[in-house]
């Protein structure tokens, strides 16, 4: 497998990033680890975690189970020098810190709990993984509103927090520094302030991008370009909408929609299985068909052709879901197929 490197910096992953965002919940602790030694035999290398995970649903009983099953796979295993680590400090979360935000302080913190779990002595992407001003990812897009920011308080905020990931750089707690979920703003006044008080610079965003929803295409594809920040692209399915198994309103048995239903949420894969998301999931799966494609490989494929430093995230509940991913990752896609992709972007645009 192809690697590149993160950004302007020295951290050089595999081309196709593994999510681990089930990891103790959906996906039992010897299928997790029997997923990292698929993703190595590829030579998949770039393992992505939160200090939060697993999901669906957050648990305050289970925050830092998935970092915890990954450090007992690199102290079985001997692995450690082989692979590539995120992870990311919590947001403001009802389910982590009683919803306190994050300064330099809780970072240092947090860095140090997460490489215990982790069993190791260094992370070598370390995220901030929504920005403590709010966000308008996770479908708040709708109603955002920063009328209520401080300009002069978030950058004291961004100051204090390099400060902290500055010295972890220092210390070889870290080697490079990202975020997740921030606006094109965000991006760029983390940069500025950066260069001001001479702290690490964003390597990466790790921010959803798929077919289906394309917000990073104009003012973040730009900032990061100029920046040199490479986008960790997640939810390249669109939570698994665009595989179509639900089509025609279907629910199937242990599917992310149907365990969220279960456990008190809506079902609706975090607001993307709307009738205009599923109608557009269905057309990519058309159009994959037409080409001989199956639509999970056309979509990974097509992230590759993007006009700036993208590394999608692949995540699978099972090692069946795994190996089907792996299996179309040599793929290039054809020009044609590539057309096809943006005639049916401008026929639904933003469907969720």
């Amino acid at each position: 497998m192809e690697r590149v490197k993160l950004g302007g910096s020295a951290v050089e992953v595999s081309r196709i990033c593994l999510g681990t965002m089930t990891f103790g919940n959906q996906t039992a602790e010897a299928e997790a680890h029997a997923q990292m030694d698929a993703a190595l035999e590829v030579a998949m290398t770039f393992i992505d975690c939160a200090e939060m995970y697993p999901v669906n649903p957050v648990r305050r009983e289970t925050v830092g189970l998935s970092e915890e099953i990954i450090g007992r796979w690199l102290a079985r295993t001997g692995n450690r020098d082989r692979v590539e680590i995120a992870t990311k400090i919590t947001g403001p979360s009802q389910m982590v810190r009683d919803g306190a935000p994050f300064d330099g302080a809780t970072v240092t913190a947090c860095i140090d709990a997460s490489l215990r779990r982790l069993q190791t002595d260094r992370i070598d992407l370390y995220q901030l993984h929504w920005p403590v001003r709010g966000s308008y990812g996770f479908r708040q897009n709708w109603a955002f509103d920063p009328s209520g920011q401080d300009k002069a308080q978030t950058l004291a905020h961004m100051r204090d927090v390099l400060g902290a990931l500055s010295d972890a750089v220092d210390a070889g707690k870290i080697r490079a520094v990202g975020l997740s979920n921030e606006s094109a703003w965000g991006l760029t006044r983390w940069c500025d302030v950066a260069d001001e008080i001479g702290g690490p610079r964003m390597a990466a965003i790790q921010n959803e991008y798929s077919p289906l929803y394309r917000l990073y295409d104009t003012d973040l594809a730009e900032v990061a370009v100029n920046e040199d920040v490479t986008l960790l692209s997640y939810s390249p399915l669109a939570a698994g909408l665009l595989t179509g198994k639900y089509a025609s309103g279907a629910m199937p048995e242990g599917s992310r929609a149907a365990v969220d239903k279960a456990t008190g949420g809506q079902g609706n894969l975090g607001g993307r299985k709307t009738d205009r998301g599923v109608a557009a999931a269905e057309a990519y799966g058309r159009l994959a068909a037409e080409h001989g494609w199956d639509v999970v490989h056309m979509v990974i494929a097509w992230q590759l052709t993007r006009p700036f430093k993208v590394v999608p995230i692949i995540g699978a509940t099972t090692m069946d879901q795994l190996r089907h991913l792996i299996a179309g990752l040599d793929r290039d896609l054809p020009d044609e197929l590539r057309r096809g992709i943006e005639r049916l972007h401008r026929a639904h645009p933003l469907p969720y």
